[in-house]
């Protein structure tokens, strides 16, 4: 098999499928990105480089759909140099975040495969789900021109994958059809419980072990959209009450998802306003795969909360590693775990609620060692990559075969 796979961070999402299909010397796996971070052994990169910035004076309501263009007809430039050298793919499988938009236009005889994340909606999911939040007609229109890009991979592609059953109910109906629920799949040897671990904090000279008692909370950065104000609230509460918790909190000072604030950011403004033990809180910034994994092993508690939106890999991996789970009842959370059986589950804007949870899961440890038993069962039964990664391969000779019938 011939397969071009194309995304802006390599390999992302595509990392299991890339380094499996990259095995068989039958198959030749090219991807086309301007990540130059990493690197899978026996697959091909070619890199795009954008030619120039959104200019200033460009409409708000098109700057993500020129960015997608910007960044598509990149990539479609280095898909042609490829098509004059000789390669021809069997298959495309590409991130719908622009790159996929032109390639109908170079291969058209061949099969795109396009993996669609989020299809932005007025009435459902993360917009709006804040009633504190005042929405405009000006807000309806910008997001409602953000799907644009989305909406020509909807129109051009062959076939689409959507991680879950959520993300999918997000597309718009005309078009569900053409995609298919695929979870990408955890890597549930790497992410495992592991009594015996150790998570140190080299700056502080601090070593946490599971006979710690200690909260952890890690995203990619701290903003609303993933609960950051809210659970810090809770935290204060608790920091009060239990002289003996720390609280670990991974990710950066930034924001990845949703609105950022004027001149602040969301951890400023929350250590501004909150009085907190700041000697048992530990900013420990973003961490390697192999330290995050041996945080979750070592939590007594860990929190996730998010928007109805994408939910973070943390929330799956930190299942895999059956690690005591307090998670907003959010729709995108409640698909995967299921409250009182996988996990405790709270309503996202109540933070008293939440840091009763996680109390209850300080003061209940074989119960809640239970629940986390169960979560990665779950994991283990439902989303492993060993069980997932056949499906994905298979799914894609489908579509190879079912195109040339």
């Amino acid at each position: 098999m011939n397969i071009l796979f194309l995304h802006r961070n390599f390999p992302s999402q595509f990392v299991h499928l890339a380094k499996a299909l990259a095995k068989n010397k039958k198959n030749e796996v090219y991807f086309i990105t301007n990540n130059y971070d990493q690197n899978l052994t026996g697959v091909k990169r070619f890199f795009y480089q954008t030619k120039r910035e959104i200019p200033e004076n460009t409409h708000k309501y098109v700057k993500f759909y020129e960015d997608s263009i910007i960044h598509g007809q990149a990539a479609a430039e280095v898909a042609i140099r490829l098509k004059r050298q000789g390669f021809k793919p069997n298959i495309i499988y590409g991130h719908s975040w622009g790159l996929p938009m032109y390639m109908k236009d170079i291969f058209p005889d061949v099969p795109l495969l396009c993996y669609f994340e989020w299809f932005y909606n007025s009435t459902s999911g993360d917009f709006g789900f804040d009633k504190n939040r005042i929405i405009h007609v000006d807000d309806l229109a910008k997001l409602r021109s953000w799907n644009a890009p989305f909406l020509v991979d909807l129109y051009s592609c062959d076939a689409g994958i959507s991680p879950t059953k959520f993300q999918k109910s997000q597309i718009p109906k005309e078009f569900q059809s053409k995609v298919k629920v695929l979870h990408d799949g955890i890597d549930t040897d790497f992410y495992a419980p592991d009594q015996n671990a150790k998570f140190v904090i080299k700056d502080e000279n601090l070593t946490f072990t599971k006979n710690d008692e200690v909260v952890t909370y890690g995203t990619r950065g701290m903003e609303a959209y993933r609960g950051f104000p809210e659970f810090m609230k809770a935290l204060n509460i608790l920091l009060k009450k239990r002289p003996k918790l720390h609280a670990i909190i991974a990710g950066e000072d930034r924001v990845v998802y949703g609105p950022k604030l004027k001149g602040t950011t969301y951890k400023t403004l929350m250590l501004e306003q909150l009085d907190l033990d700041l000697k048992r809180v530990h900013f420990v910034g973003h961490l390697p795969p192999a330290e995050y994994a041996k945080l979750l092993q070592i939590s007594s508690a860990h929190v996730y909360l998010t928007y109805p939106f994408v939910c973070s890999w943390s929330l799956t991996d930190a299942m895999s590693s059956a690690c005591p789970l307090i998670a907003s009842s959010t729709p995108s959370i409640t698909e995967f775990v299921e409250d009182k059986k996988d996990g405790l589950l709270f309503d996202f804007f109540n933070f008293e609620e939440q840091a009763e949870k996680i109390e209850y899961a300080l003061d209940h440890p074989n119960e809640m060692k239970i629940l986390g038993k169960n979560a990665r069962n779950k994991i283990l039964q439902k989303y492993s990559v060993k069980k997932l990664l056949p499906k994905h391969l298979a799914y894609l000779e489908s579509i190879i075969q079912n195109y040339h019938k």
